[in-house]
């Protein structure tokens, strides 16, 4: 079997979704008391370039970087060394809905943009047993901005993915999966068209004469065409939420 080419045109690419390198470092001066030498698992970690900067603004930290798609990981591993942090950073090949850990293996667990696959309550819950004590949650998730959205951008999320809901919605859920709420804050536009949508336009051009003849291919290309369209007409109406959460007990 190939590779789904949902990872062939994500190759490559600064990132694999919305964020940039200055959200990565607010999110993580929101966390107090971690020790000197904290240990991170970046779930769904892409390319890593969230990765890196986490290991550049904590010197002290080791951080366990895990995807499934092994192209990133090597992706991440030459960008690593290049920055100096590579000796920090261990790359593992596995599933974020069977992470091989240990309960209270981490003091951190980083998810940008990746929680969607396995759900947002669904990863609470299911990765809340790796953290020790006190050890906190960061991730992006995908939320609604407005309580009524537009209808086209309404029937792109129900198609796409139809667990959206509200930041004040996922705040709640959060605190019932056993987190504190510590803080949340929005993704500047920015952060979706420079280090995402403007690269993936430009991959999926690069792309498409190559791929005449595929559905697959020209079906995913046809969606980040929609998808970046829609944005640029309803972005105001919705985007990713980061959201920094603290294990309670």
């Amino acid at each position: 079997m190939g590779t789904p080419f949902i990872f062939t045109m994500h190759e490559g690419l600064p990132r694999q979704g919305p964020g940039s390198n200055a959200c990565t470092r607010k999110a993580f001066s929101m966390l107090a008391d971690l020790p000197p030498r904290p240990e991170i698992l970046d779930i769904g970690c892409g390319a890593g370039m969230q990765t890196v900067e986490l290991a550049r603004t904590c010197p002290g930290c080791r951080i366990t970087a895990v995807d499934v798609h092994q192209p990133f990981l090597d992706d991440l591993a030459r960008s690593a060394a290049s920055a100096g942090v590579g000796e920090r950073i261990t790359t593992i090949r596995a599933s974020m809905d069977g992470l091989p850990f240990d309960d209270a293996s981490f003091d951190v667990l980083w998810a940008e943009g990746s929680i969607f696959i396995v759900g947002f309550r669904e990863g609470l819950v299911s990765w809340k047993r790796l953290l020790r004590p006190g050890g906190y949650l960061c991730l992006t998730e995908a939320a609604w901005f407005v309580e009524d959205p537009s209808p086209e951008a309404a029937v792109f999320w129900n198609e796409c993915y139809p667990a959206i809901t509200t930041v004040a919605a996922n705040r709640a859920i959060a605190e019932d999966a056993g987190y504190e709420v510590v803080a949340t804050f929005p993704l500047p536009k920015s952060a979706w068209w420079e280090n995402y949508y403007m690269p993936i336009l430009k991959r999926v051009e690069d792309l498409r004469a190559k791929v005449a003849g595929n559905p697959e291919a020209e079906a995913q290309i046809e969606f980040a065409e929609r998808e970046t369209a829609v944005y640029r007409e309803h972005g105001s109406e919705y985007g990713y939420e980061f959201f920094i959460l603290q294990k309670k007990g």
